[in-house]
């Protein structure tokens, strides 16, 4: 992670209340790894938790390809060789958020990921209305999925990154 990334996680947990999480838990990825490790020194909190199913989509052939060149190559992201298929992805996120709840029942989790995974889960939480076409994630943004009455809802929507 640059200087940039790295100044953005500080900002980003400035603006994050201690108090509004039970645990942070990150995928193995080391920049990931690198966020939680920031923001729980940050906030306070002596641990943070691996879970291998928050990393992020497997592009294949196409990991390391700027977006032009995998587009050049490939006609969709569910016809590269070795990739996650978008049904996968979706079958992987929903499984994540069972584990949340079989693992961690009533606890609030700060769960730090990737681009691709988070917006599928914020889609399975949504009924597919989110993110919208054209819609990008911002690095350090904070977006909040809730189990509510037997469901997963979006109750916090955010694109932006997060700022004190």
């Amino acid at each position: 992670m640059n200087q940039t990334g790295i100044e953005q996680v500080k900002s980003a947990a400035k603006a994050i209340n201690k108090s509004d999480w039970d645990l942070i838990l990150t995928s193995p990825l080391g920049r990931a790894r690198e966020t939680a490790a920031i923001i729980a020194e940050q906030l306070g909190f002596d641990e943070v938790q691996q879970h291998d199913l928050l990393i992020e989509r497997s592009f294949g052939e196409a990991e390391g390809l700027a977006y032009d060149q995998w587009k050049t190559k490939f006609s969709n992201l569910d016809e590269i060789p070795g990739g996650e298929s978008r049904s996968e992805l979706i079958a992987r996120s929903a499984l994540l958020l069972d584990s949340f709840l079989e693992a961690h029942p009533g606890k609030r989790v700060l769960a730090i990921s990737h681009g691709a995974l988070i917006r599928t889960v914020l889609s399975i939480s949504s009924q597919n209305e989110l993110p919208r076409e054209g819609e990008k994630l911002g690095n350090a943004s904070l977006n909040i999925v809730s189990h509510l009455e037997k469901t997963w809802t979006v109750t916090k929507y955010d694109l932006d990154p997060l700022s004190a």
